[in-house]
């Protein structure tokens, strides 16, 4: 019987959209499910939330949660990562630390110093993670969904290159449902592949019966100028391909849209978004609380098997083959970005697992902006790996955002406040101030 165990299942509301879609599956609907949170007032939530999935959906799955993270992933057949280490209130210092400097995020989850930082907190997290997969279930195909996504991926690649693992995301599935809904044409039937870095690939296809979308894309783009003042429309602009994230999320990789209230108000950013998302989070955690608590039905989603690790779960089990993407280490897939780093790419699955598509190289100028984005990752990663706390500050330093923004010294003294807010959650070596002028 397939086995598949949910690190971080106190997150509720992305648990119970994982579970619909993997139990709407019936070939799926007798696997048995193990909950793992280190909250136990969240698991308590997460597995009634699993039992009321399962007894509507009419499936037939066995659902177990424990405390015990290895007890959790013991003959697991696959692992799904969804933890935040350090919380919401990590997420805040992250986000408010820097605004004091003057440095504005709106996500703060994937690059920059919110990126780093968060990184820094989660790598020995993913260390222990497949320390215990590794001893109890070596051959889990591990899925991660935690941010930073590239960072993280690039992490467990050095540190498990025995364990099988993936890093999963839903940008560009998301981009291309809406891209089509804002040019008039229905996905299905769609082709599209994107490549780059998670956050930030590239659409590089997108077509319909044989049709470039592209056209259609900027003659809507031309006709609604509200549409020209958004930071995704501005990239497709001068990059010619559109990229894969939110413009929220791509305001923070460059050095355009945040280094000054005129461009905030230009491209209508909301700096600081991710605290209130977090506060929506704790909303619908409470509201699934209190209606699991009086009996009432939780909320079904029913826009079909969106998320990507239940597809690859069907797909590894029944043998039905896909194609998705999906960040992998760079073993030869794109040419001009540095290899052993994260990327994003079209994956086939089936009953084999996970074939990654070689891309060859990206258009010349997509490569150089993702270069950008996977140095801060390379040096966040080295920082962790030698325990030198310089590369944190140097890994902030090269972040686009950071550097329009912040003088050398603010950055210094900005990643020292970092270090001491987040205390022991950052592996020892780094827990350190470095100074930040020669004297």
């Amino acid at each position: 019987m397939t086995r598949v165990t949910f690190i971080g299942a106190g997150s509720v509301v992305f648990t119970r959209q994982l579970l619909t879609d993997l139990l709407r599956f019936p070939e799926l609907a007798d696997v048995t499910v193990a909950l793992h949170d280190i909250d136990p007032d969240r698991l308590a939530v997460a597995e009634g939330t699993a039992k009321q999935v399962n007894e509507r959906l009419g499936a037939r799955a066995t659902i177990v949660a424990s405390l015990d993270r290895r007890l959790a992933l013991e003959g697991s057949d696959f692992v799904i990562n969804m933890v935040q280490i350090g919380g919401i209130d990590g997420t805040r210092k992250d986000l408010e630390i820097p605004a004091r400097y003057g440095l504005q995020q709106t996500i703060g989850d994937t690059t920059g110093v919110g990126g780093v930082f968060r990184g820094l907190r989660t790598f020995p997290f993913l260390t222990a993670l497949t320390a215990d997969m590794r001893a109890v279930c070596p051959d889990a195909l591990l899925m991660n969904y935690t941010n930073p996504m590239a960072m993280n991926v690039w992490w467990l690649s050095v540190v498990a290159p025995d364990i099988r693992s993936v890093g999963l995301c839903h940008s560009v599935y998301w981009t291309a449902h809406e891209l089509c809904e804002l040019v008039g044409v229905p996905l299905e039937g769609t082709h599209y592949r994107a490549a780059g870095v998670n956050h930030q690939a590239w659409l590089l296809e997108w077509s319909r019966d044989g049709e470039d979308l592209y056209p259609r894309l900027r003659e809507r783009i031309r006709s609604e100028p509200e549409l020209q003042r958004r930071v995704r429309v501005e990239m497709f602009e001068r990059f010619g391909f559109y990229p894969t994230e939110t413009s929220e999320h791509s305001s923070e990789y460059l050095s355009w849209f945040l280094r000054s209230p005129e461009q905030i108000a230009r491209y209508r950013i909301e700096p600081l978004q991710y605290l209130d998302i977090s506060a929506a989070n704790v909303d619908e955690f409470e509201d699934a609380r209190t209606r699991l608590a009086s009996g009432t039905d939780l909320e079904l989603h029913d826009n079909g098997a969106a998320e990507y690790a239940p597809l690859i779960i069907h797909s590894m089990v029944t043998g039905t083959e896909r194609v998705i993407h999906a960040n992998v280490p760079n073993r030869g897939l794109i040419d001009d970005l540095p290899t052993g780093a994260a990327v994003e790419v079209p994956c086939t699955i089936d009953a084999g697992g996970l074939a990654p598509h070689r891309i060859g190289n990206l258009p010349l100028q997509c490569a150089a902006q993702n270069r950008n984005y996977v140095s801060v990752a390379e040096l966040a990663v080295a920082a962790a790996q030698t325990g030198d706390p310089l590369l944190v500050r140097q890994a902030v330093l090269v972040d686009p955002n950071a550097s329009s923004t912040l003088t050398p010294e603010q950055i210094w003294a900005m990643c020292n406040d970092l270090v001491d807010a987040h205390g022991d959650l950052l592996p020892e070596p780094l827990r350190v101030h470095v100074p930040s002028t020669w004297s």
